[in-house]
């Protein structure tokens, strides 16, 4: 009920139209079709047949056989790969802009230059809502969210640490300026932070404490131990699979009521940190919701059983 709920509210916001008329063709744009948290590739165009102002509806439509539903405001199936139950387990498509997931229907919802636009078929039982993900970095911080551009803070448990200026120094390399400091010590609504350190040094912003509920509480599978010792994996249905101990890492993107996204690149001690910044890069990250690092080897969340 509470999905199809939702799915109700949002079909009321979707256009009646799939495109927006005419206009200059969105350059730079990605689109990539998975299933199952991004473990199985489907798709992948770097560059996808688009034309005038788009949608992201429409963009998907040229590039794929789609099927519909809710007036045509949202994907019932893509490629003959239908949302619906499989294995007993609710699943639907989902889509992500800049690896920020979307608040409107795909027909409502426009196209613009340089997104990355992931569309991924996946369970849904364990929480409705996964707000933000690790797998289309360089963005949101290239590219910004909604057509805008926002400064990008990272914030250190340590300011000077090697971490800190390394993950200063990924962005940077990505063309991201990024202001670095302390945790918590500028008030910036309208920025996107990197939160960089020990959980237990950074544990006490508000933003990030779902991380220790599970992903109904912060869209991540994984689970923090309040004392950042241990970091549990989760599976699609939200249940434990192994605690990692030190040593872990882990990067993920999280979101605190209407804020911006939130990342941390954080671990169970100084060596899991370590271990986090080692995957806090494109290739690591790449169609993953959010990775956790174990003997420096990453780990796609949720777990595959």
């Amino acid at each position: 009920m509470r999905r199809a709920a939702v799915l109700a509210v949002l079909a009321a916001l979707a256009l009646s139209g799939c495109g927006l008329g005419a206009g200059a063709t969105p350059a730079g744009t990605k689109l990539t079709i998975t299933r199952d948290f991004g473990a199985k590739p489907l798709r992948e165009l770097d560059a996808p047949a688009a034309k005038g102002s788009e949608t992201v509806m429409r963009l998907l439509q040229r590039n794929a056989k789609v099927t519909t539903r809710y007036g045509g405001g949202f994907v019932q199936s893509i490629d003959g790969l239908a949302g619906g139950r499989s294995a007993g387990r609710p699943v639907d498509w989902f889509y992500y802009v800049n690896g920020v997931e979307a608040s409107r229907g795909a027909a409502s919802t426009r196209l613009r230059g340089g997104d990355r636009i992931w569309w991924d078929r996946h369970d849904w039982s364990a929480t409705m809502r996964v707000p933000a993900v690790v797998g289309s970095f360089p963005e949101p911080f290239l590219h910004g969210i909604d057509g805008k551009r926002l400064p990008v803070r990272v914030e250190c448990a340590t300011p000077r640490s090697d971490p800190c200026k390394q993950v200063s120094q990924r962005l940077v390399s990505y063309d991201i300026p990024a202001a670095t400091g302390g945790l918590l010590t500028a008030s910036a609504p309208e920025t996107l932070r990197v939160l960089v350190g020990p959980w237990q040094a950074i544990d006490f912003d508000h933003a990030i404490q779902g991380l220790e509920k599970g992903p109904a509480a912060s869209g991540v599978y994984a689970r923090v131990a309040k004392d950042g010792r241990t970091i549990t994996t989760l599976d699609a249905d939200g249940h434990a699979v192994r605690a990692l101990g030190p040593g872990t890492g882990l990067v993920a993107a999280t979101q605190s009521g209407d804020d911006r996204p939130i990342w941390v690149v954080t671990g169970t001690d100084d060596a899991g940190v370590a271990s986090a910044v080692r995957a806090f890069e494109e290739g690591t990250l790449d169609h993953r919701f959010a990775v956790a690092v174990s003997d420096d080897l990453p780990i796609s969340l949720p777990v595959a059983r």
